[in-house]
């Protein structure tokens, strides 16, 4: 079906364009507007099927055990930088940082529309305001590294982990409110 709404989206698009390269100053509305049509109608069945996609509750376990495995990665490899941030050089922290939290923070990133589904909107807002917040502190930690900014670095691994802790705390509250909600 994903493919089918993808063909029809795609044959919209260069069906219209090809209707309006045929002449510079006309376009045949009653053969344009059809197409554009099937273009919406493509796109809708494309929407509705990646929503279905996301509530299938095969997705939403491997999403959960996913987005529970990098947030406990990211907490613990931001714990072990914290305790040895004075030991590495400035300028190396954002290879360090490359390494330690570039897969995890894209996994998280990834499977994030599924907290909407499990823990509901709520519990998604609170947990990705905080994730957020950390996701910057780990960016500004980069680029005081890319410049040198040996206060700046130390400062903002401290203020990353206390970040990433409270939406560990977070996740970790929603999920025990979800496992109660479906045992009730």
């Amino acid at each position: 079906m994903r493919t089918i709404s993808i063909l029809i989206v795609m044959a919209a698009f260069l069906g219209g364009a090809f209707l309006t390269s045929l002449d510079q100053t006309y376009v045949d509305w009653a053969m344009f507007i059809p197409v554009m049509v099937g273009g919406v109608i493509g796109v809708v069945l494309m929407k509705r099927q990646e929503a279905a996609e996301a509530r299938s509750s095969d997705k939403l376990a491997n999403n959960r055990r996913v987005l529970e495995e990098s947030l406990d990665n990211i907490v613990k490899n931001l714990e072990a930088l914290d305790g040895r941030k004075d030991a590495i050089p400035t300028y190396d922290m954002r290879f360090e940082i490359d390494k330690l939290f570039r897969d995890d923070l894209f996994a998280f990133a990834d499977a994030r529309d599924s907290m909407k589904h499990i823990f509901g909107l709520q519990s998604y807002a609170d947990i990705m305001s905080s994730f957020a917040a950390g996701e910057r502190y780990i960016n500004r930690v980069w680029s005081a590294s890319t410049d040198g900014y040996m206060d700046e670095v130390l400062l903002y691994v401290e203020k990353s982990l206390s970040q990433f802790k409270h939406a560990k705390e977070e996740f970790d509250k929603a999920a025990t409110a979800a496992q109660v909600a479906a045992v009730a």
